[in-house]
């Protein structure tokens, strides 16, 4: 009965949580975020390579 009760007490707390954040954090703006395939590889995240073509 004891690890049911921690059970529902953890599981409550997180869906609460993330609630919570989801409420109070902004919006997610997917045009200013990097492109998944670039994270981490030192590419700039902003305009494209047309973009920047002379």
């Amino acid at each position: 009965m004891k690890t049911f009760s921690f059970r529902l007490i953890f599981w409550t707390l997180l869906i609460v949580f993330i609630g919570w954040d989801a409420v109070a954090s902004p919006p997610i703006n997917v045009r200013l975020e990097p492109p998944l395939i670039a994270a981490g590889s030192g590419q700039a995240s902003t305009g494209g390579h047309c973009s920047s073509a002379h």
